[in-house]
């Protein structure tokens, strides 16, 4: 753990921080509605702004907050030296842009959609997490993802996919999965990619050729 902190510090932080607010979440219930995205209340108290990021690093249960951190696990350790790799130094800096950045705007969306809705609560990484996974992408459209963690699919395939499940499960899934936080983490990551590394649409395009 010691190489990850001295050679991936942003993913390495974030990574503990969210397992112990997490942790510490699953024993304090009161600990977790202070820190979920409320957005009834952040629209009425714009103070509660640290609320789109404080959702981020707590979760629901050990599922949840399993299936987050193995994903983040293999794609978000690489994406920073992957993006370190491109700019020294400043890939660090990148990253930290590209996760807090998306999840902070795969929130808004929801906080718009909701600020009348005084029972509705979001948390979880997921936003974040779906960034840093099409964020990868982009680099390496052609590697291979498992599809329900089982099926090999290639991960531009992966990608659409999963972009027209996220539109369809918003309009139609009664599953309480915030599927327009995953839409827009993606597409925020994508985007703010493309911001630091305008080169890497023509990249990806040239995989395919």
């Amino acid at each position: 753990m010691l190489q990850y902190l001295i050679h991936l510090p942003v993913a390495s932080i974030i990574f503990v921080i969210t397992l112990a607010m997490s942790f510490y979440g699953f024993s304090h219930p009161e600990f977790l509605y202070r820190y979920m995205l409320h957005p009834y209340g952040l629209n009425r108290d714009k103070k509660k702004a640290y609320l789109l990021v404080s959702s981020g690093f707590i979760h629901r249960d050990w599922m949840h907050l399993l299936f987050n951190m193995i994903t983040f696990y293999y794609f978000a350790f690489g994406l920073e030296r992957l993006l370190v790799s491109q700019s020294g130094s400043l890939g660090h800096l990148y990253f930290a842009l590209i996760y807090l950045g998306s999840l902070i705007l795969s929130s808004l969306p929801t906080v718009k959609q909701q600020k009348d809705n005084p029972g509705y609560y979001s948390l979880g990484a997921s936003g974040a997490i779906c960034a840093v996974l099409f964020s990868y992408i982009l680099f390496d459209p052609k590697m291979m993802l498992g599809l329900f963690m089982i099926i090999p699919i290639p991960a531009y395939l992966f990608a659409f996919l999963f972009l027209f499940y996220c539109i369809w499960a918003a309009k139609n899934s009664r599953d309480g999965i915030n599927h327009d936080a995953h839409f827009f983490g993606a597409l925020s990551g994508l985007i703010l990619t493309i911001v630091f590394y305008p080169w890497v649409i023509q990249h990806c395009i040239s995989q395919f050729f």
